[in-house]
């Protein structure tokens, strides 16, 4: 077949083949002009998922009669007045949007520029190009596409459910509108107003009230600020707690020069710097915006440039995981918020219905009995009733439970008082000698001792091996472990880098290995349990590199047999000891597998379950 030159319309339909994959994609072009255009305000209407109409109007500056004839040719732009490639300071520039958006539907523009007083329009229906005409609107653009791929109508086939596709509209205008908090944007998809968010005021406050808005109430409470910069590349934004986390990566956005991008590189480094502080399979919920000169990030590596290219990639990437692990290590012990008011959801769940009804009349058991020995220094009960309108006299009687069925005391001696001003208050009693209970001035704090310790001992493993090395302990008759063939053999191949973690592995014939030494910050532990639990990590990898690519999770293992179990009464010295090292160390609200290691119950909210507020 002979080569021949392609006609102008199939040309702008394969350009519009590579550009707009679906609604959305047209949706995002339009909002951007806006955007470019220095729009205030803009209102995004869909009809049938987009296929039937897309309308996004603006109060941008607007277009002239003569520009708009050349805003629907190809490669004609007003966002690129020196040509250079590597210089673009606006969300453009391709050049094929307005164009191919025309081939394969049908096209209309209206604008009127802030000083004029007529407005223009211009028709583009599947590439046939009308002439300009006057139009009556306000200042602005407004431009409308209907009947999308019409002229391409395979691609129709390729296309998702309606809801699938508004689906994708809202993604879009979200992303946008969060690199944009000072513009107000509206998104209607048939009669329905799925979107209203009004503008915010400039800076990190009205920055953080656009993203909760759009992110959830949780993020808010949870939020990091994120704010670093080193030769000319600047990361700030906001990262949620690692124990705010979700199944999928859907909220994790990331934006260049106030660009949405899904961008690998960018994606490994906040993996990077959670690391071991999320469960398997989690992700976090972050928004981060990085700025940078035009000139060192190339945006035309993609037809919809959600990918970039930077001129020094490895920079970047070293200043956005150092500056999440920073806000990571800043945040100290605290968890996420949303852990105590799940509880107490769950306690309202469950809860019986309170009855106002008066009890019978009963005496109260004596005050200086032992039921309430354990109880000192924590709040007293109102003596003249209550916000439910009940006398002390009305009561329950509790002559039936004044002895206690354990006892729950802490110890001879009260905690100092000054303790309830410190972050995780003062240890009260233990449960089921698993949970510490603590006390602040205006909370409840329940505490999960295996956890907690587990994440204390990983970190001073961590320490230890940055420093040089972890401290080792001779045992004093060394432990034998039988294991199969290939756990043996896998264990030996890691015994050098195990060594710098303090353990000491020697071969004991077939199927067998010898632990000499174990870590010191261990203690009295489980050695046949560590060295089998090692023994799977190291079956489980594919190489023979374990430790090298996954020195974090040997430091958990170990951690996990090293920390105090649940199941071990602690003194009220040890409890109080271990709150003040959570205050202390870094990531201590999360254990080594994600979870929270405690929650925080407020007492406002306490009272509340309780009908007192």
């Amino acid at each position: 077949m002979p080569i021949r030159q392609l006609s102008a319309e199939t040309i702008n339909r394969i350009a519009a083949g590579e550009v707009i994959e679906r609604p959305a994609s047209v949706v995002k072009e339009l909002v951007e002009n806006a955007l470019d255009a220095g729009a205030r305000q803009i209102e995004v209407v869909t009809v049938a998922g987009g296929l039937s109409l897309i309308r996004v109007g603006d109060d941008g500056v607007g277009i002239g009669a003569a520009d708009l004839t050349l805003a629907v040719e190809r490669h004609a732009t007003s966002k690129l007045g020196d040509e250079d490639l590597f210089n673009i300071t606006t969300l453009g520039f391709r050049g094929e949007a307005l164009p191919s958006i025309g081939a394969i539907a049908r096209l209309s523009i209206k604008s009127r520029q802030r000083e004029a007083n007529t407005g223009y329009e211009i028709v583009v229906d599947r590439g046939v190009k009308e002439t300009v005409r006057p139009a009556a609107l306000n200042a602005g653009t407004s431009a409308e596409v209907r009947e999308l791929f019409s002229a391409t109508p395979a691609r129709l086939k390729f296309l998702k459910s309606e809801r699938a596709e508004n689906m994708a509209i809202a993604e879009v205008v979200k992303r946008l509108a969060m690199a944009h908090p000072t513009v107000a944007f509206t998104l209607t998809t048939g009669e329905r107003t799925g979107l209203r968010l009004q503008a915010q005021p400039p800076g990190a406050d009205g920055h953080l009230a656009r993203l909760a808005r759009i992110m959830g109430r949780d993020f808010l409470d949870d939020a990091l600020p994120v704010d670093a910069a080193r030769e000319g590349v600047r990361v700030m934004g906001f990262a949620g707690l690692p124990t705010l986390h979700r199944p999928d990566p859907g909220q994790q956005y990331l934006f260049v020069n106030d660009r949405p991008v899904k961008d690998k590189l960018l994606i490994g480094a906040v993996r990077s710097a959670y690391g071991d502080l999320l469960p398997k399979a989690r992700y976090p919920l972050l928004a981060l915006f990085i700025t940078l000169r035009p000139c060192e990030v190339d945006v035309n590596v993609h037809p919809s440039k959600a990918e970039v290219r930077f001129r020094d990639a490895g920079g970047v990437r070293t200043l956005l995981a150092g500056a999440l692990r920073q806000a990571l290590e800043a945040a100290g012990h605290r968890a996420s918020a949303g852990g105590g008011a799940a509880t107490l959801e769950a306690l309202a769940r469950t809860g019986g219905v309170w009855s106002r009804a008066p009890a019978p009349r009963g005496a109260w058991p004596n005050a200086h009995g032992p039921a309430f020995q354990s109880l000192r220094g924590a709040p007293r009960l109102p003596t003249g009733g209550d916000t439910l309108g009940v006398a002390e006299d009305w009561q329950a009687p509790l002559a039936g439970i004044a002895v206690p069925s354990a006892d729950t005391r802490t110890g001879a001696a009260p905690a100092p008082e000054d303790l309830l001003d410190r972050p995780l208050g003062a240890a009260r009693t233990q449960l089921h000698e698993t949970y510490i209970v603590a006390q602040t001035r205006a909370s409840v704090v329940i505490v999960d001792q295996h956890a907690a310790h587990e994440r204390l001992v990983y970190e001073r493993l961590k320490a230890a091996l940055a420093n040089g090395g972890v401290p080792r302990q001779v045992l004093l008759i060394p432990e034998v472990v039988e294991l199969d063939d290939d756990a043996a053999a896998a264990l030996i191949e890691a015994s050098g880098a195990l060594a710098s973690l303090g353990l000491v592995l020697e071969p004991f014939g077939p199927g067998a290995v010898m632990a000499r030494e174990v870590p010191a910050l261990l203690g009295d532990t489980d050695v046949k349990g560590l060295v089998g639990d090692l023994a799977r990590e190291a079956q489980n990898e594919a190489s023979g590199s374990l430790l090298e690519e996954r020195l974090a999770a040997v430091c958990s293992t170990m951690a996990c047999h090293g920390s105090v179990r649940a199941g071990r009464r602690l003194t009220a010295e040890e409890m109080n000891a271990l709150l003040r090292e959570m205050e202390a160390t870094p990531h201590s609200g999360q254990c080594n597998h994600g979870r929270p290691t405690y929650v925080e119950l407020k007492l406002a909210d306490i009272e509340r379950l309780f009908g007192r507020r």
